[in-house]
């Protein structure tokens, strides 16, 4: 069989450079089909949301049988990041805002540091994304949730480790 030549592809006379983005890409109908597409899968959403809290619980405990490796951490911060992004798609802003914390402790090499000294703050925000799932407290206008929050947020604050 021959091997196929290349074919040279010009951007400029090929692609969606006529698309009129001035016009919604989607209409009615195809938001509505996603809002429902979303209501059917609500109950595998809280499924996926425990599996993904349980995986966070899971890499925490290898993160103290690791003495809180640098590699350990990675991984802590890998699936902290899946949770702040679909926090909010599960239902639980609170969720993402949480993790979202955590993972500005931990993104840099002086929060990896820290965290491998003191873990504390990083088993708390692990902590407390459990509980809110656990609890169903979804934002921080429940009024522990929302001291939690902030308490969270203003020690990673103070540690200068990652901007807001």
């Amino acid at each position: 069989m021959a091997k196929a030549s290349p074919h040279l592809i010009d951007p400029r006379q090929s692609g969606l450079r006529g698309l009129d983005l001035k016009h919604p890409l989607f209409d009615e109908s195809a938001v509505d089909r996603a809002e429902q597409m979303l209501k059917v899968l609500g109950g595998s959403m809280q499924q996926w949301l425990d599996a993904d809290v349980q995986r966070l619980q899971d890499l925490r405990l290898a993160g103290e049988q690791s003495d809180w490796s640098f590699a350990a951490q990675e991984a802590l911060v890998s699936s902290a990041h899946d949770l702040k992004g679909m926090g909010e798609t599960y239902g639980f802003p609170l969720v993402s805002k949480l993790a979202a914390s955590l993972c500005r402790l931990l993104e840099t090499e002086d929060g990896k540091a820290i965290t491998q000294r003191s873990p504390a703050l990083a088993c708390a925000h692990v902590d407390a994304i459990r509980a809110a799932v656990r609890g169903n407290v979804r934002t921080e206008s429940d009024r522990v949730a929302g001291a939690t929050l902030a308490a969270l947020e203003g020690e990673v604050a103070k540690l200068g480790v990652a901007p807001l």
